[in-house]
This record gives C-alpha cells, structure tokens and sequence, in this order.
C-alpha cells in the first residue's frame, strides 16, 4: 500500500476476497481483457474520432511508453486535469500502465486548489490543456513548478484546430520540462506486472469547504465498484454510455462510468459538458442507452424536449444525481423521454448507493435506493454516535470493499475507530431499506462526533 494510506484490517480484505468482490483485477488488466475480447467492437467516440478497444490499447501502450521516455517511473503520482476527451481516458490508462498514480483533478480547479493537490501528492508531473476556456493552463503549472520541488514535467493537450502559445518541447527557469501531449508516443515496451492491491487512482476528495484533498482508490475496490455499478443498470455490451457529467466525476469515471462500460465491453460516447443540445444531438446519432446527468441538468433536458424532434428511442436509463432526490424531475424526464430513471447518490470515497431498474416507483422515484454491494455496512446515527431508527434523520456513514478507510496523508476525523466513512451528509433510512440522501449537514468542514472519535 502506497504511504500515505490506511489499508483495510486483514479481517475484512479477507471476507472481501472470499465473497468475490475483489478478483485481483486491475483497471490496467480490464483494458487488455477488453481489447481480447472485443478487439473490433467501437470503445470511445468523441465527435469524428471513434476508437475501437483494440485500436484504444495501442494508443495507450505507446502513451505509456512515451511517459516512461520522458522519465515517468512506477509509483510517481501525476495531475491530470482535462476535460471529457478520448486524451483523458488514454492518459488515465498509459499512466497506470506506466505504473504511475493518476491524481485525477476537476478541470475548474486553478492555480491554489492544483498546487496544494502536487504537494499532497508529491506529484511530479502535471497533464492538462494548454489554455481551455481562456485560462492558461500551461501558465499556471509553470508558476507551481517554480514554487515547489516536486513538479518537474508538464504535458499539455492542444484540442484539435488549435495550437499552443508556448511551442514544443522546452525547459522552464525552473527546471521543469514542458511537452505536447501529443508527441508523448513510442515503441510499445513491456512493463511489469502490477499487484491489484497498490493503489491505482487518486480522487478528488468531495469537500463541502472546497479543501484539497485526496482519495486512495485501489485496482481491487474500484474495479469492483464499478463493475457492482455496471450490474446495478444491466449494463451489457450492447450498450451505449454518454458521459457527459466531468469525467473524473465519481459517476462519470466508475459509476458505473467510463469503466465499468469498458468492463463489459460497451460504447463510451465523451460529451464535453451536459448542455442539452449537444447530448440530445449525441444521443441521437449514437444511439445513446445510458446516461448520468445532474439535478440541474435534468432539468434543462426537460426545458428543451418539446422542441427537440430527433430519435431517443434508444434511451432505456437516465441515472439522475443530487440530494435530495427531486421526484418532480424524474417522473417528467421518464415520461418526456420514454425511459427508465435511476437516483443515485455517489463520492470519491466510495459511497454508493442506487434504485434499481426494477424497484417499485416509489423507490425509484423517492429515494437513492441501497448499496452496490451486499458486503456495504450503512449505518444513520445521531451527533453521539448512536444509530437512530428508520425514518430518522442522522449522518451517514459506511464501510465496505470499495471505501477506503482514510484519505490520502491526511490526519482528519472523517473516519470512526472502527472504519466507518462520516460521510457528512444527512440521510434516513425508510422501511423498506432504502436511503434517502437530503444534502449535507450544516456544518459539514467539522468533526460530527466527540474527541474520543466515536
């Protein structure tokens, strides 16, 4: 386990591998498994470009080369901040094939928020856009380079039609080393065996008072969540998934995501923001079947249905995400678009819980539904700890084979003494078994409970 981390007792790693929740899989093997599998079938599109599994795992093994050319090595962590484009999945993927961590960044962050993520981390290298929006990303990391000892290569992304104000290669006063992400190619080499153990993605933390921080992910807990994802929608591979939420978002990446429709050998369709226009258009010419979208979203989806005359027949599961669960807004956009309707509610950190395409209305409709997994502990508990009766309001919290059990380097109380993730949310539990999800609590930056730590 990477330093830094806290890693699951014995106990529970154990009962964890015998019910078949972790395979000894990694995010690097499920590529390769894929491209095997479903060499000739489509895996990612973005505008004009289509990539097939087998035509992905080329362009990742000669990134991953071209990383280690260019002095990456197994174990260093690199930010990567960009936005939903088929560069993000390959980069994600060549970096953990390299056997780097990818410190994955939300791409509004600027200059504090990404500098303070590369001293957590220690991170030496820094993937992002040369400008995107008309911030000068490039500028930005060459300011923290010069700040710290730890960044010492940037690659920057140039979309399409565009160039970089800064040129090619070069060398900073700092001494950190700028290249085109683009040039980052070479003969593909081989590359040693990574343990599913090891820590394979470090998240954003999901923070109410916007601090940096960051979550340990390992190949074990997130290939298992998003393959619990995959199966909580039936997702096969017939299926086609429009992420258009960030795709380093927890429902984006592994929920089920980007990853876990690569794991079934499903259509990835990349769609850079949730604006309605440009998904209706690309759920129309590829025939989209699932998609995430905020509360927010959802209803602007709404507002322009009227007025939109292409094909959605193919929509067959909108996953709705927010808290509370707004009813008003799933029964209209089930109705307007002939679909089926999932509230979710989701984090860094693991937290998953999720309707089922065959619960009863009132479930789906009312609540966030239960757990990914059978082996997810909940518990709803007051501000002493105690767990409150169903249809109480309390904080929630949880463990289980895909939450870790602490952040990245960090000495905080969101974690009890016996493992259980403080969520800092307010949630009840109904009846029936299902979470309610209302926001979060008041004063979520703070510690919930005592000193003692319970």
């Amino acid at each position: 386990m990477l330093d830094g981390c806290t890693p699951w007792p014995e106990e529970f790693a154990d009962r964890y591998w015998l019910a078949g929740h972790w395979r000894g899989s990694t995010l690097d093997t499920l590529l390769r498994g894929g491209a095997l599998e479903h060499g000739p079938r489509t895996a990612l599109v973005h505008g004009g470009t289509r990539l097939t599994y087998a035509a992905l795992n080329r362009r990742v093994d000669r990134t991953a080369a071209g990383f280690r050319l260019r002095g990456l090595r197994p174990g260093q962590r690199v930010v990567v901040q960009l936005p939903n484009v088929p560069e993000f999945v390959v980069t994600v993927f060549a970096l953990i094939r390299v056997g780097a961590i990818p410190v994955l960044c939300p791409l509004p962050h600027r200059a504090r928020q990404v500098a303070r993520l590369v001293e957590v981390a220690e991170a030496t290298g820094y993937v992002g856009p040369s400008v995107h929006d008309g911030f000068d990303h490039c500028a930005m990391a060459a300011d923290i380079a010069a700040q710290g000892p730890f960044l010492r290569r940037v690659f920057t992304y140039e979309a399409p039609g565009t160039s970089s104000p800064y040129g090619g290669l070069r060398t900073d006063p700092s001494g950190c080393h700028h290249f085109p992400l683009g040039s980052v190619d070479a003969p593909p080499e081989p590359v040693s065996a990574q343990s599913a153990g090891q820590v394979a993605l470090l998240l954003p933390r999901d923070d109410a008072a916007g601090a940096p921080g960051l979550v340990p992910r390992t190949h074990n807990d997130y290939v298992y969540q998003a393959r619990a994802a995959a199966e909580s929608v039936a997702l096969t591979q017939d299926d086609v998934y429009l992420a258009a939420l960030p795709a380093e978002s927890p429902f984006a990446l592994g929920g089920p995501g980007i990853v876990g429709t690569l794991s079934v050998g499903g259509t990835v369709v990349l769609a850079e923001g949730t604006d309605p226009a440009q998904c209706l258009a690309a759920n129309e010419a590829e025939r989209v079947t699932v998609t995430a979208v905020d509360q927010a979203a959802a209803r602007r989806w709404l507002d322009v249905r009227p007025a939109f005359q292409g094909d959605l027949s193919g929509l067959r599961l909108v996953q709705i995400i927010g808290a509370p669960p707004d009813r008003g807004s799933a029964e209209r956009i089930g109705a307007a678009y002939g679909c089926r309707v999932q509230h979710a509610f989701g984090m860094a950190e693991g937290v998953f819980t999720a309707t089922r395409p065959a619960d009863p209305d009132a479930a789906v409709l009312a609540t966030q539904g239960r757990p990914l997994s059978p082996d997810d502990e909940i518990r709803v508990v007051d501000a002493d700890g105690a767990d409150v009766a169903d249809g109480e309001h309390g904080e929630l919290l949880a463990r289980g084979p895909y939450t870790p059990r602490g952040h990245y380097r960090a000495h905080e109380r969101s974690f009890t003494a016996d493992g259980y993730f403080r969520t800092a949310h307010r949630a009840r539990r109904t009846p029936e078994g299902d979470l309610v999800v209302t926001g979060r609590l008041r004063d979520a930056a703070q510690p919930s409970f005592s000193a003692d730590g319970m």
